[in-house]
């Protein structure tokens, strides 16, 4: 089959004439290249992003088309899906998202984005999957596999290195070459093997002085020759700088934000210089053949049936709903007062501009155009049903979120001032102050005629957005004094925060109740009021480390974070979890970390070396009363080293499901090649034979059971 779609393609490169392959190439409008009708080849058409796919606009304007036939299944965010640490959920989330993209007439979905979460100030964050690549490369591959299954072709991003979004079109990126091959290349390579991506992204930043979509390190070297990626490269919206830097390069479509179509390096200059005699045509031919590999995939050229797609299913949107109920992350619950009691509560008081917020319109390339969004507060009138009374007062201004013509232009504008900055906070208005001290000081009043008082805040897509990175981790909008003011009020206010990344916490030793939640999607507001009343018992883990403040972070006080001209990865290996852990850093909350309404114990654990893999076989109780979901978590480390290594990695994890009383031991795996550490002498990985520590717990942090093992 694969002999008969080569012998097709090549005889369709010999048909094409240089200004066909030239128009394949590069856009033909903001998300299409061009086809080639005289031949059958029809054009590639693309779509953002994770969290669905995006609404409709002028193929040469950054316009929305603005018809009723764009409205989408709102899916969560790739942050919320990896709380969830459930693989199986991720997969049925790319089918979703699969589906929904064919259901439109999109090729290829851009997604899922798997750079690194080196710092919680990164404005890109919530789209992104975590600081550890073991669990990224868990949560993706699947994702990628349930995309593809729909005929639709996932393209994995950013490779590589693009972990910020300050000087995002020009910064050079400074990093060991074992931090690249351990952290930030690990889940790529298994997105490329295990996923088999059918495509994949080049992003903008530099890399050895390269721009990564020009890079013959990442995509000549790594890429295509180690390890022997097939698929279709396109690079990022305007990531392209260079004719002859990108025709030599693995890059096979240029994409960007501008409507100048034939003046993009790989459109009229590449031609022109191809007719000069300064480049080959086979450079050309080589892309078009990655490009014509990919169709076939997905039955465009060959004549067999192509799956068809459809979307805003009721079972997309149920689907939604049961990613949102397992990523809700429950972060404290002193003294038990969740979940609340339906029959009980007859008054509550809703308090937050969060609460009575969407957010599928923001964040970026991310915004989706949702048949609908369940708000917090909507989610928790729907829960109450009537029997309850349930005010909302604001409390807070979110001013600077009214972007209703930003959202529709900011693309436009997208690589200007080197393509993103850290924002500025400007000193508020007196009108501001006063509009904020009014709305402060009557939640504060309200709240003195409540029993049950429920705070919903954090942040939204003014901090949580493409092009922009945060200042600092502080709420905004004067949420820390609201809190503590309330707190005065009433001691027993459960606070939720909405966030796609972390935040400070001043109050957190004062709260009693404290709930996460993420850009949940469509139900994310259900999933939250079913978490907060007990239709559901939270099962969510954090996919990140939550610190004190960001200059607790490696990237910061050790690193460079967001850098100049160029940016170092001093701390190389030491990200996130692997070094506050190391160093014993105190944080807010460890990675992995979230609690149940019932409780869990770890009763023994046995490893069974099984060729090569090592079993771990561990027994867990639910000595509770209810059921509930616990993440198993398997790190491993090695004292005796011959190199600096984190304490502990993340190796292994399974979610089970045990009722109340029920006892299971269940087995993970853990391949030996996962022990290795990269040589940057040998230019390869290695194991080291020797003693090996095995933890076993509920996070990072939380080790039930330790046991060790040898490789020989």
């Amino acid at each position: 089959m694969r002999q008969q779609r080569e012998e097709m393609i090549e005889s369709l490169i010999g048909q094409l004439t240089l200004e066909e392959k030239i128009d394949m190439i590069h856009g033909d409008g903001l998300f299409r290249t061009k086809g080639v009708e005289r031949l059958g080849i029809p054009p590639l058409t693309f779509s953002d992003g994770p969290m669905g796919v995006r609404n409709e606009f002028e193929n040469d304007q950054w316009n929305p088309i603005g018809n009723t036939d764009d409205y989408v299944t709102y899916l969560p965010s790739n942050g919320a899906l990896a709380a969830t640490w459930n693989p199986t959920l991720s997969y049925e989330t790319g089918k979703v998202l699969g589906r929904e993209a064919r259901g439109r007439g999109k090729d290829v979905i851009l997604a899922p984005g798997i750079n690194i979460k080196r710092s919680p100030l990164c404005g890109r964050n919530f789209e992104y999957i975590s600081e550890d690549p073991h669990l990224i490369g868990e949560m993706a591959v699947p994702f990628i596999q349930g995309i593809q299954e729909e005929d639709t072709a996932a393209c994995v991003k950013h490779f590589a290195l693009n972990n910020q979004e300050t000087e995002r079109l020009w910064v050079d990126v400074k990093v060991s070459e074992r931090a690249l091959r351990e952290i930030y290349l690990k889940a790529f390579k298994r997105c490329v093997e295990e996923g088999d991506s059918y495509s994949l992204m080049g992003a903008y930043n530099r890399y050895l002085g390269e721009h990564c979509c020009e890079s013959k390190e990442l995509l000549n070297h790594i890429l295509r020759e180690e390890w022997q990626y097939d698929g279709m490269i396109v690079s990022d919206w305007g990531a392209v700088h260079h004719t002859k830097e990108a025709a030599e390069s693995a890059l096979d479509i240029e994409m960007s934000v501008t409507n100048n179509f034939d003046e993009y390096c790989m459109a009229n200059p590449l031609k022109e210089a191809i007719e000069r005699g300064e480049l080959s045509e086979e450079l050309v031919d080589e892309k078009v053949r990655n490009i014509l590999h990919l169709m076939g995939r997905l039955h465009m050229i060959d004549g067999k049936e192509r799956k068809a797609g459809t979307y805003n299913t009721l079972e997309h949107h149920q689907k939604a709903l049961e990613v949102a109920r397992e990523s809700v992350v429950l972060l404290k619950n002193q003294e038990g007062q969740l979940p609340l009691s339906r029959q009980d509560v007859k008054k509550v008081l809703v308090i937050g501009d969060n609460a009575n917020r969407v957010h599928s319109n923001g964040g970026g390339s991310a915004e989706i155009k949702a048949l609908y969004e369940v708000s917090p507060l909507l989610g928790i009138k729907k829960i109450l049903g009537g029997n309850a009374e349930v005010t909302y007062v604001q409390g807070y201004f979110a001013d600077d979120i009214d972007q209703e013509e930003q959202e529709q232009n900011w693309q436009a504008d997208s690589l200007e001032n080197g393509g993103g900055s850290t924002r500025t906070i400007a000193d508020p208005t007196k009108a501001l102050v006063e509009k904020r001290e009014r709305l402060r000081v009557e939640a504060v009043e309200k709240a003195k005629e409540f029993d049950t008082i429920i705070f919903v805040g954090g942040q939204n897509h003014a901090q949580d957005s493409e092009g922009h990175e945060r200042p600092d981790m502080k709420l905004p909008y004067d949420q820390d004094k609201l809190i503590e003011e309330l707190l005065e009020v009433n001691e027993n206010m459960i606070v939720v925060i909405v966030s796609g990344s972390p935040v400070e916490m001043p109050w957190i030793h004062r709260v009693k109740t404290l709930v996460w939640s993420w850009y949940a999607g469509m139900e994310g507001g259900t999933a939250t009021a079913e978490v907060l009343f007990g239709l559901v018992n939270p099962s969510g883990r954090l996919p990140e480390s939550f610190p004190i403040t960001h200059m607790d972070c490696s990237a910061h006080c050790i690193g460079e974070f967001p850098g100049g001209k160029t940016v170092s990865y001093k701390e190389g290996i030491f990200v996130g979890y692997r070094y506050y852990d190391t160093e014993q850093i105190p944080i807010l909350f460890p990675f992995g970390y979230g609690l149940s309404y019932t409780e869990f114990s770890y009763d023994k654990v046995e490893i069974k070396q099984e060729g090569e893999e090592i079993g771990v076989f561990v027994t867990v109780t639910n000595y509770g009363k209810i059921a509930g979901k616990e993440t198993v978590q398997c790190y491993v480390g090695k004292n005796d080293s011959k190199v600096e290594r984190p304490r502990k990695e993340l190796k292994a994890f399974a979610k089970i499901e045990l009722q109340g009383g029920e006892t299971k031991t269940i087995r993970l795996s853990i391949k030996k090649e996962e022990l290795a550490y990269y040589d940057e002498i040998e230019k390869s990985f290695l194991v080291e034979a020797g003693q090996y520590q095995l933890y076993v717990g509920k996070s990072v942090a939380d080790i039930c059971l330790e046991e060790s093992f040898m490789i020989q």
